[in-house]
């Protein structure tokens, strides 16, 4: 239940830092557990007052530290109301059950520090992936290595094949090709030329290219969206609990009714104040008694609990939760913002068709490629390999005198035939290749031409099978699916059309879909964001509630992700919003039956009408009933199983 800390405390665990408060909520727990063996085996009572003593101390500094803090402000809140609830049953001897609630309190709020210190740790790890030299060019044509934060607008750098462009830029000599995908999501490489703009961060894949950089480092698109993710994070609240929300009202409440009752049973009732005669009966052990049975153990448990339950069981499906934000905020959302590439589509090129001349050479069509395509990277010669693989089909022949053009394709000698793949341009004096019709929008066309055979393959990023069927189910949750994507307007609508999708938008940056997001989170609605690339993260950020797709994914994005799907299925999206909601559902059954029980034994204790060890097992049997209730979670199963 980490929400229940305050500013101050955030605060306090970024100064300590998790590992420190996990070990005292460990030597906590472990000390009240020594107690409760030493008080039950008859040795001296001083023994298990020392271990009750230490485990107070071990569980109860940082929330006395939380307390006094906010006791500046004039502010009350749990905390303060722990500590008070731990003296009183101090007092009146029941040492294990203030040691046993100090050690819940210090285990979230270690757990909470713990979460908060993870997402730093994320965040800084897409700062690692940058690189961290980069080859300037001198005047004389010679290049210097030097550190990226040393560039400045207007140097020229070398950037070799395989390397990452060391900050944005523009081509000055040279051609090659970008790959993008991280910070646009477009799948294809893109074409790069003298007068191109190249991205900080992105890869060159084949061509030695030089670059004049147009801004330094700091300034560039990758390091804008880490930006963008800092300040989607900072205004993203915490999920407001129950025992936040009315903390202070509580502990007040409580308080003063201790006080009043035990101002009633002294003045009106003439009870003694301290000390009676059978030591058990004055106004301050009823006050304390009165305390204690108030004390919201079972609601302070009735969340944690249905939350561990809820992610063990997601767990086990496939479906990581990072937290009980994750769990409670995903039942809540309206609307489900979805990436295209790698997320509804498989991200990787397929063969969608293949046309010869003469009719019917196929196979022999796709075994020359793939003898083009195995001494080169492109992911268009990788998908055209892959396909002759899947087909088993044998070599068209030796290869000799490859070369690989330069923003145009791959020319050999295959089998003793002078052959040739890639664009148009390459075969202008070919009449049936120039004659073909340009290839339909979304697809990728590959030209390839062996001797007398001469062809076409088509390619695409094809949807995913579950990617129909998933945006039907969440229609029939009343949920709201809309696509945003980097891509090209003319690909985005294909595959829109293909999936059934009424909504999406194209061609976007990730400023751009951040901005999607807070206009329809300014509109009231709530919004889950799906995706895989490093250019999603701004945008999950921004969402109210984030999923990554597990296999896929980038680690920026399974890092910043609130929902991670490990199995990378993307029909769990819809088994995670059926868990979520069973899962706030048990909340709500637990908030009931701990403030009912909390209640009655109030009612009980004021009336002075049940002894301490009634009270207590009536209050302990709540936090058990709870944690019962919770465990159903565990039996949770999914639809898509």
């Amino acid at each position: 239940m980490g929400g229940h800390h305050g500013e101050h405390s955030h605060d306090l665990h970024e100064e300590v830092g998790w590992p420190w408060l996990l070990a005292s909520a460990a030597i906590c727990g472990l000390a009240t557990l020594a107690g409760v063996l030493v008080q039950r085996t008859g040795a001296p009572p001083q023994v298990a007052l020392g271990l009750y003593a230490t485990a107070y101390l071990a569980g109860g500094w940082e929330a006395a530290l939380d307390s006094i803090g906010n006791l500046r402000r004039f502010r009350l809140d749990i905390h303060f109301l722990m500590l008070a609830v731990a003296a009183g049953a101090a007092v009146i001897g029941a040492w294990w059950e203030g040691a046993a609630l100090l050690f819940l309190f210090s285990l979230s709020g270690a757990l909470e520090a713990m979460a908060m210190a993870r997402t730093e740790r994320e965040i800084r790890s897409l700062f690692n992936e940058a690189p961290k030299q980069a080859l300037r060019v001198e005047p004389d044509g010679s290049t210097t290595e030097i550190p990226v934060n040393g560039l400045k607008a207007g140097m020229k750098v070398r950037v070799l094949p395989g390397e990452q462009f060391p900050a944005d830029g523009r081509v000055s000599s040279g051609e090659s090709a970008a790959d993008e995908s991280s910070l646009t999501g477009e799948s294809v490489p893109v074409d790069k030329g003298v007068g191109d703009g190249v991205f900080g961060g992105t890869l060159n894949t084949w061509g030695v290219v030089e670059t004049e950089v147009l801004r330094p480092p700091g300034d560039s698109a990758q390091a804008r969206i880490i930006q963008l993710i800092r300040e989607a994070q900072a205004s993203k609240a915490p999920s407001q609990r129950f025992t936040d929300r009315f903390g202070t009202a509580y502990t007040v409440g409580i308080l003063l009714l201790s006080f009043v009752m035990f101002l009633w049973w002294h003045l009106v009732m003439k009870i003694p104040a301290f000390f009676a005669d059978d030591g058990t009966s004055s106004a301050f052990y009823r006050a304390m008694t009165l305390l204690v049975v108030c004390s919201p153990c079972a609601l302070v448990i009735s969340i944690p609990s249905a939350i561990l339950a809820g992610i063990a069981a997601g767990a086990r499906r496939g479906i990581l939760f990072r937290g009980g934000v994750a769990v409670e905020n995903l039942a809540t959302i309206q609307r489900l913002a979805v990436d295209k590439t790698g997320t509804l589509t498989k991200g990787e090129l397929e063969l969608l068709s293949c046309e010869t001349e003469p009719p019917g050479r196929e196979d022999e069509l796709i075994a020359v490629a793939a003898a083009l395509s195995k001494n080169s990277t492109h992911p268009l010669s990788r998908a055209i390999v892959k396909e002759n693989m899947k087909r088993g089909l044998p070599e068209a022949g030796q290869v000799s005198g490859f070369e690989s053009l330069a923003g145009q394709g791959l020319t050999a000698d295959v089998g003793g035939k002078a052959s040739a793949q890639g664009r148009r341009s390459m075969f202008t004096d070919d009449a049936w290749l120039s004659a073909l019709p340009d290839p339909a929008a979304g697809l990728t066309e590959v030209l390839v031409k062996s001797g007398e055979l001469r062809g076409r393959l088509l390619l695409r990023d094809a949807p995913r099978s579950e990617a129909a069927p998933l945006i039907r189910r969440l229609a029939d949750e009343e949920i709201r699916v809309t696509m945003l994507t980097g891509d090209r307007p003319e690909s985005a609508e294909l595959i829109a059309k293909e999936l059934g999708l009424q909504d999406y938008r194209a061609g976007l940056h990730p400023e751009d879909k951040v901005a999607a997001i807070r206009e329809w989170r300014a509109k009231g609605e709530r919004v889950a964001m799906a995706g895989d690339g490093v250019n999603d993260a701004p945008s999950l950020a921004a969402a109210d509630i984030s999923i990554g797709m597990g296999l896929r994914g980038s680690d920026a994005v399974l890092e910043q992700a609130d929902v991670v799907l490990t199995q990378d299925r993307l029909e769990r999206i819809v088994d995670a919003l059926h868990l979520s909601r069973r899962c706030r559902r048990i909340i709500r059954e637990n908030l009931a039956i701990s403030l009912g029980v909390v209640l009655l034994l109030g009612i009980a204790a004021m009336g002075a009408w049940i002894p301490l060890p009634i009270g207590v097992l009536g209050h302990e049997g709540s936090t058990v009933i709870v944690v019962l209730n919770s465990l159903r979670l565990l039996l949770f199963r999914s639809s898509s199983a």
